[in-house]
């Protein structure tokens, strides 16, 4: 069997990976502690499930429905994003997908050119640049580091921009970083695209997880020109909702159309059940929301604590998302186990080996040197994983 060109091309998703690895071990009885999962580990609320089986029951939800989404479901993501921006959304700019990875994908379809350079600053989801290569682009990595706070500048982009730069991936609440943009930034960078006539995707799916001093802003929001500027979201991680696969894109009706013909030959309508999840979720009551914020922000406070206080471990203050991204540079060239560490794809291994515990590398992010851990998992397992980690970094 020979696989194409494109698909031998692609690289394993690693944080999925490293999931599969730790579930396959935790089935054979080995007690490991996953940091790997993008996912809250709390239950989707009980009013969302319960739309869902209100729906389940109803025949015409049975059918196919229109390909660009539910209208009740378009019409409240358009309202709430009117909300968020200030600025006239309608229903025909969303178009809503299969989870905020198939929102993506279809934008970077309906968007890039075999060719076009777009600009990805590091680090960077996982999924983003094997997406631009996907559709025929060429992902272009900004590197960005503690010393900035991961944050990308106006200047660090020019210096990356070619005559075949055709878009900016804009992440803010980051993964895998937790770094969060101040408003005046977002509108720099807006402004700066607008200018060199460059579109922006801007990720959202973080948008409702910000901790501390921080705060979210929209940059279709801020910027003036916003013709240019694509939105995507989706319900997976504000209302722990990863499984149900809803997210979506919004911009112009002219790009909305164009996603939509391509997103009608991929696949029909998103299922229709969770459809009428997220839209119990966007409509319903935000408690949990509330209530799922303040424990990922205690967590991220315990994880900091916890991370800091290692050897050979540096550690920025994540202001959003639920990732802490530590730099274990300083730990490199220790020995856990029978393996003397010299990258954190080494560390990966080793930490799964001996202390059955699941980090994702730095490399998966364009990052060596750095690892990202979730703290979307319970208070006892954080402490306890995070200890594991420190023991086996002990001189």
């Amino acid at each position: 069997m020979s696989l194409s060109r494109r698909v031998a091309a692609i690289a394993e998703s690693p944080t999925l990976s490293v999931s599969a690895r730790a579930n396959a071990l935790r089935a054979e009885g080995v007690p490991v502690i996953g940091f790997g999962a993008g996912e809250p580990d709390f239950p989707t609320p009980a009013h969302i499930v319960e739309a869902a089986q209100r729906a389940a029951t109803d025949p015409v939800l049975h059918k196919y429905t229109p390909t660009a989404g539910l209208p009740k479901l378009r019409e409240a993501i358009a309202a709430q994003q009117s909300r968020r921006t200030g600025k006239d959304v309608r229903p025909e700019q969303v178009v809503v997908a299969n989870g905020g990875k198939h929102a993506l994908y279809n934008v970077f379809m309906a968007l890039i050119e075999p060719g076009d350079e777009v600009l990805v600053p590091a680090p960077y989801w996982v999924s983003y640049p094997e997406q631009i290569r996907l559709a025929g682009g060429i992902p272009v990595a900004v590197p960005t580091d503690a010393s900035t706070g991961f944050r990308a500048s106006v200047e660090t982009l020019d210096a990356h921009v070619t005559e075949r730069t055709r878009a900016l991936v804009f992440v803010s609440p980051s993964n895998p970083t937790g770094a969060v943009y101040p408003p005046d930034e977002i509108a720099t960078i807006g402004a700066w695209a607008a200018a060199r006539g460059i579109w922006v995707i801007t990720d959202e799916i973080y948008a409702e997880l910000v901790y501390g001093d921080a705060t979210f802003a929209s940059m279709p929001a801020l910027v003036d020109d916003a013709e240019r500027i694509i939105v995507v979201d989706g319900v997976a991680k504000t209302y722990a909702m990863t499984g149900w696969r809803v997210g979506w894109s919004i911009t112009s009706e002219e790009m909305a159309a164009g996603i939509n013909r391509f997103h009608s030959h991929v696949t029909s309508n998103v299922a229709n059940v969770s459809q009428a999840a997220a839209l119990a979720a966007r409509t319903g009551p935000q408690d949990a929301v509330d209530e799922m914020r303040d424990a990922f922000d205690r967590r991220r406070r315990l994880a900091v604590d916890l991370l800091s206080s290692i050897d050979g471990v540096d550690v920025v203050d994540p202001a959003g998302a639920f990732y802490v991204f530590p730099s274990f540079a300083g730990a490199l060239g220790r020995r856990i186990g029978n393996t003397t560490v010299t990258s954190t794809l080494d560390l990966a291994t080793a930490l799964l080996d001996v202390a059955n515990v699941a980090i994702v590398p730095g490399e998966a992010f364009g990052a060596p040197g750095y690892a990202r851990l979730s703290y979307a998992l319970s208070d006892d397992d954080l402490d306890t994983g995070i200890r594991r980690i420190s023991d086996a970094l002990a001189w």
